[in-house]
């Protein structure tokens, strides 16, 4: 018998996996529902486009209820597993379309108002998103992962199978290197120094 969704609000991730994996459908909508729009975030950060990004996700999370029957609760979290998964699918995207030219990168699209404050966003999101692609893959998955998605060092590490002490390492190169990248543009994206 299926849970109610308000039911699985309080359940932790594992739980809702294992629920799923014996045939909970519910548990999976939820676990969908909570874990789908970071995977999105994460591919679409990786990628610089959208559709690129939906299908990674809609890859990630089939391969997680592929797995859920053989998932071994304390191994790791179901969170890491999937940020791996993800940052690997995005790899193997990267890989096949190397020779991309920056140029083609898709814009970002942002439709809040108001629109001096959407285009400002707008300028500041693709100047990053730009600088990102330019980066080494894992020192571009690094700092994703860190600033971006907010995740904790040592989970960086387990995603990435790093040590901590290299996953620090790769984010500060990456955002020494951003700085650098963008430091040219401070005064065009409206970031002024308060001193």
């Amino acid at each position: 018998m299926d849970l109610p969704l308000d039911a699985m609000h309080d359940s932790d991730d594992e739980a809702l996996l294992e629920l799923y994996a014996c045939g909970d459908a519910a548990a999976a909508r939820a676990l969908t529902a909570r874990l789908g729009p970071r995977v999105l975030s994460h591919a679409h950060r990786l990628l610089a486009d959208r559709a690129e990004a939906e299908d990674v996700t809609q890859e990630a999370l089939l391969r997680l209820w592929r797995i859920a029957p053989d998932w071994r609760r304390g191994e790791a979290k179901v969170t890491t597993w999937l940020y791996r998964v993800t940052a690997n699918l995005c790899t193997d995207r990267l890989r096949r379309r190397r020779g991309t030219d920056l140029d083609s990168v898709p814009e970002i699209a942002d439709d809040q108002p108001p629109v001096e404050v959407a285009l400002q966003r707008q300028a500041r999101e693709q100047a990053l998103q730009a600088a990102l692609m330019r980066l080494p893959e894992r020192q571009r998955q690094a700092v994703v992962l860190r600033h971006i998605e907010g995740l904790a060092n040592p989970e960086i590490g387990q995603i990435m199978d790093l040590t901590t002490r290299a996953v620090e390492s790769l984010t500060a190169r990456g955002k020494r290197s951003l700085e650098v990248m963008l430091l040219g543009q401070r005064e065009e994206l409206g970031l002024y120094d308060d001193t």
